[in-house]
């Protein structure tokens, strides 16, 4: 962990839904310019906390902040001004199907009523250049894209106001190996390069090794386990033994074991 600034900070949150308990008690912290990896089982609840970040569902115990603001002392229009911090990548990409690549990305501008055409042309250019796109590319529509090409656009429009945190769901889910770790290598490079800080829910265990600074797993409706890969090497807890102390889960981290 390093020493910056909190960038979301949950404390003692639970989450409820009657007498379903989805959440117990989670206390994480996340760090400016960190990468965290939320991982669990399907239904335990890792979209759901990730909403609960962004202020977009709030917990039914327990304090939420986001960039040093409590969400639940925060008006509508301060969230949606926490919110304009952030940049999401959605499971598949989530390309508007009637729109091109350009107005994919170009949307998040516009939705804010950012009118300066010039400069939205100049931005998304810029974005393309910065995933790998071409030019050409931006006229197409999402149906002429390849899965690599629609990750890659999806990641642009994330990106082009600049976020200070990315939350990303499972931004290699579908992509085959190449692919796949073509897209990882552009993540950490952009990561490096601007900054920005990352949630990112994956089962993915080779973009966890390559990407993740930090783990949280989430299993009986807490944190089994919260850390560095190292800590979440050594935790008991019979899930994240069973996840991580696989047969390919070992050949992945035998050098961190």
């Amino acid at each position: 962990m390093n020493g910056g600034e909190a960038v979301i900070h949950m404390e003692h949150v639970w989450t409820c839904f009657g007498e379903a308990v989805v959440h117990r008690d989670i206390n994480l912290t996340l760090r400016q310019g960190e990468i965290l990896s939320l991982m669990g089982t399907s239904g335990c609840g890792k979209t759901l906390l990730m909403r609960e970040m962004i202020g977009l569902h709030t917990p039914t115990k327990g304090r939420v902040e986001l960039f040093g603001v409590a969400l639940a002392d925060a008006g509508e229009s301060q969230r949606q001004q926490l919110r304009n911090r952030c940049g999401m990548l959605f499971q598949s990409g989530a390309l508007f199907s009637a729109l091109n690549v350009f107005d994919n990305i170009a949307f998040p501008l516009r939705e804010q009523r950012f009118l300066d055409e010039e400069l939205i042309s100049y931005l998304v250019r810029l974005k393309l250049a910065m995933v790998g796109l071409k030019p050409g590319d931006a006229l197409l529509m999402p149906a002429e894209l390849s899965g690599g090409m629609v990750r890659r656009a999806a990641l642009a429009r994330a990106l082009i106001m600049e976020p200070e945190l990315v939350f990303l769901d499972e931004p290699t889910s579908g992509l085959d190996p190449v692919l796949s770790e073509e897209f990882v290598h552009l993540l950490s490079e952009l990561h490096q390069e601007l900054g920005f800080t990352v949630v990112m829910i994956t089962h993915d265990l080779n973009t966890l090794y390559e990407l993740g600074s930090s783990v949280a797993v989430i299993a009986d409706h807490g944190l089994a386990a919260h850390g560095s890969i190292e800590d979440v090497l050594r935790s008991e807890h019979p899930f994240v033994h069973r996840f991580f102390h696989g047969q390919r889960a070992r050949l992945i981290f035998k050098e961190t074991a």
